[in-house]
């Protein structure tokens, strides 16, 4: 935003932008007071330009009828009744700590750019900002307000064209849109090998992280699952029982050397998920290396697989260099084992750096989920970010379904980068769509179909 602020000056006058955010800023505000006339508005601004957009808004707001009072930043001011604050004592450049006046918790606070004391990066807050009930940011989504505690604090996020030309960017947020924009529709003639999604996953005692993830992907897609469970054949050459969906062809394996076998299977399959549940024998551990290495076909990397590939820099000697890409799908937890270190404030760069430092496509999985691609991508975005998510998923299996729809996704004919964030978003608006208490991993299969099937429709 530094940048296209700088280029957009080259041509506009910088009263002229500003101008034109506070009009956006005021609009906003009528909106919320539901007219002007004898309301009551605090505007708390600040020196620099964001304090100029909040007194632009205070001239407009006058105009039509309000009662503006315009006060300075500080924690020792003490604000008039009002109907309305607007929040513009620092934009996304602040550094320091800002210590806000406090406001009546029944007042509505409308935010300019971001909330005052939030880092534009990092979503970071410093002492004590207030907590918008809106904000409205110019040109582009900034990563302060998707991330960290900005995300919380900035309340509705409306943003407005001011004029300011945004050229190629390096992250994107998903929405609903995107799903009809980016998911490939079934051929009228299509067959279930064509979307085929083989699932490695589960093991004694831990088969309902094999079921999941094969019911994700069923319910994504996949037109056919093969789902091979290791430990599942008994040594009388039967298997055993399991709450296997009826859905999934069902492919019993040892407990070792079973690598030669998965790899037998991809070859009409479109795409690998591996790891729900396996554990972390090292017979398994050496089995999901090899496996990885060796697949054909795109690969999703969950849970005990992370564990498999060891650190960033083991990882990167089975994935960096192979003709299909592999997908990572990290928790916090799993990224420090994988990097050394937590994903810390800015989880955009901490996806990216992963992403570098394995070669692979990296879902770093909470709030936000973040998407790195480890290579620029030509014509869009390198990094793409879902903020559907809710503390809805955080029950255990949530990420097993999570893995299968990706595997679906990718065996539709979706690239890497797209189909991890697209199905992240998916999982998290079907989460949205369930209960808002008690909702289980095994609800989510049929919530997901649900979901694309009203974003997508029935053809």
């Amino acid at each position: 935003m530094q940048a296209a602020d700088a280029e957009a000056l080259r041509t506009v006058e910088e009263s002229v932008l500003v101008t034109r955010a506070g009009t956006a800023v005021a609009a906003s505000a009528l909106e919320m007071l539901g007219g002007a006339y004898g309301r009551r508005v605090v505007v708390i601004a600040g020196r620099g330009n964001n304090g100029a957009d909040g007194r632009v808004a205070a001239e407009v707001l006058r105009r039509r009828g309000a009662r503006v009072t315009v006060v300075g930043p500080g924690a020792g001011v003490e604000l008039p009744e009002s109907d309305l604050v607007i929040d513009a004592a620092y934009g996304t450049g602040f550094r320091g700590t800002y210590e806000a006046p406090v406001v009546p918790a029944r007042v509505p606070v409308l935010a300019v750019d971001i909330p005052s004391g939030v880092s534009g990066d990092t979503g970071a807050a410093s002492g004590r900002p207030l907590r918008a009930t809106r904000t409205v940011t110019f040109a582009a989504l900034k990563a302060g307000l998707v991330q960290g505690d900005g995300s919380e604090l900035a309340g509705e996020v409306v943003v407005a064209d001011i004029g300011i030309p945004i050229g190629p960017v390096d992250a994107g947020v998903m929405d609903d849109d995107d799903v009809g924009a980016l998911l490939p529709r079934r051929r009228t003639r299509s067959h279930k090998w064509e979307t085929a999604v083989a699932v490695v996953a589960g093991s004694p005692g831990m088969e309902g992280a094999a079921a999941l993830c094969a019911m994700g992907a069923s319910h994504a897609g996949a037109g056919m699952v093969r789902l091979a469970v290791p430990g599942s054949a008994d040594p009388g050459g039967g298997t055993r029982s399991g709450p296997w969906p009826l859905e999934a062809v069902r492919v019993p394996l040892g407990e070792s050397g079973w690598a030669g076998q998965v790899l037998e299977l991809l070859d009409r399959c479109r795409a690998l998920v591996v790891g729900p549940g396996l554990g972390r024998t090292e017979a398994t551990r050496a089995e999901v290396r090899r496996l990885v290495a060796h697949s054909p076909v795109p690969v999703v990397a969950d849970a005990d697989a992370l564990a498999a590939l060891g650190d960033a820099d083991a990882a990167r000697e089975v994935v960096a260099g192979l003709e299909r890409p592999v997908v990572l799908t990290p928790h916090d937890g799993e990224y420090r084992s994988l990097a050394g270190h937590s994903p810390g404030a800015d989880r955009l760069s901490a996806a990216r750096d992963l992403a570098h430092r394995t070669g692979a496509v990296v879902l770093l999985k909470g709030s936000p989920t973040v998407v790195a691609h480890p290579a620029d991508v030509k014509g869009g975005p390198s990094v793409l970010v879902s903020v559907a998510g809710s503390s809805r998923l955080s029950t255990a299996g949530t990420g097993d379904v999570l893995s299968g729809v990706i595997g679906a996704f990718l065996a539709r004919g979706m690239g890497a980068l797209a189909a991890a964030a697209l199905a992240a978003h998916v999982h998290g608006r079907a989460a949205g769509s369930g209960p808002a208490e008690g909702l289980a991993a095994g609800d989510l299969p049929v919530l997901v179909s649900r979901w694309l099937s009203d974003r997508v429709g029935r053809g």
